[in-house]
């Protein structure tokens, strides 16, 4: 805690020069939008890099340039074009790299936004730690087993889950294997038995419908104002020209995109999940009962739809 407070000024630096920053103890992330055309990086990345050195040299800080990543983030076509032209900038002599693939937080993000590494990463550690686990299942009982699984193979599955939003069903299902897979090894169920009764008998919701309860929490917790304000931010409530009856459904602004990647943002897809919930879901008193009450809603739409 002291040390996010001791590293409050580069927020400010950042906001500055009208850049977008994530802070998590000493990882800062800077990121800023440009046209697609350009043929170069904005100066301003450049001149806020070079405050932000000069800040951390006087206060006992060093930016180790060893660790500082570039990503272009777009299309293909533009992203190899710019880089064909880009010259890498220099921290203390050294050129940074220009990196197509990096890791935040423990997830990989990739120029496309695919996050085909991220998956390819979660789906090989998971059948590791099932390996593991299914040879303990003959000495285990079954509460224990249950633990285990849930510890070392779904919690990875629903890290940061929230970013598999409006990815391609393809993806998706990647990750339904290794949760049917887990399912099979707590139930001691065969790999050719049909694997729904065994996730209903787990009560354990698919892998799309926990994207949607992890992206729905987010919503209602920024909402009601125990979330991010950036989150907040990229949500607007729906207010009609007119009055209308949809005006007391607590409604979200479905933002247009022309593109599939725009459909992925979290403001086009907390909107439409979130206008897809009855009224009385979303006015939940709290966040605990709107967990509770949505995980059941979740889990009998699931379900029917299988």
């Amino acid at each position: 805690m002291l040390f996010a407070i001791y590293l409050l000024p580069l927020g400010a630096i950042a906001e500055r020069y009208g850049l977008g920053f994530h802070c998590y103890a000493d990882d800062v992330q800077l990121y800023l939008a440009f046209p697609a055309n350009s043929s170069e990086v904005p100066p301003v990345l450049e001149k806020c890099r070079g405050e932000i050195q000069s800040w951390m040299a006087g206060s006992w800080l060093k930016l180790n340039p060893r660790k500082t990543e570039i990503v272009l983030v777009g299309r293909d076509r533009v992203c190899n074009n710019l880089l064909g032209t880009l010259s890498p900038p220099s921290l203390s002599g050294v050129d940074l790299r220009v990196v197509k693939v990096t890791k935040s937080l423990g997830v990989f993000l990739d120029a496309s936004l695919t996050l085909e590494r991220q998956i390819s990463s979660v789906v090989s550690s998971g059948f590791f730690h099932l390996r593991n686990i299914r040879r303990l299942s003959p000495v285990l009982p079954h509460d224990s087993l249950a633990t285990l699984m849930h510890a070392f193979v779904i919690s990875r599955l629903d890290y940061c889950n929230a970013l598999y939003a409006g990815l391609p069903l393809k993806a998706i299902s990647r990750l339904q294997l290794v949760q049917n897979a887990a399912a099979r090894v707590v139930h001691n169920v065969s790999r050719f038995d049909h694997i729904t009764p065994t996730l209903q008998k787990l009560h354990w919701l698919p892998i799309r419908w926990r994207i949607t309860f992890k992206v729905l929490v987010l919503v209602f917790m920024a909402l009601n104002d125990l979330g991010p304000a950036y989150l907040w931010d990229l949500l607007t409530p729906y207010v009609p020209a007119r009055p209308l009856r949809s005006e007391s459904g607590n409604f979200l602004v479905v933002p247009r995109f022309r593109s599939k990647l725009g459909k992925r943002s979290f403001s086009y897809q907390a909107a439409v999940s979130w206008n897809a919930l009855p009224l009385c879901l979303k006015s939940s008193p709290s966040l605990s009962i709107f967990k509770s009450h949505l995980k059941t809603f979740l889990f009998e739409s699931a379900f029917v739809c299988v």
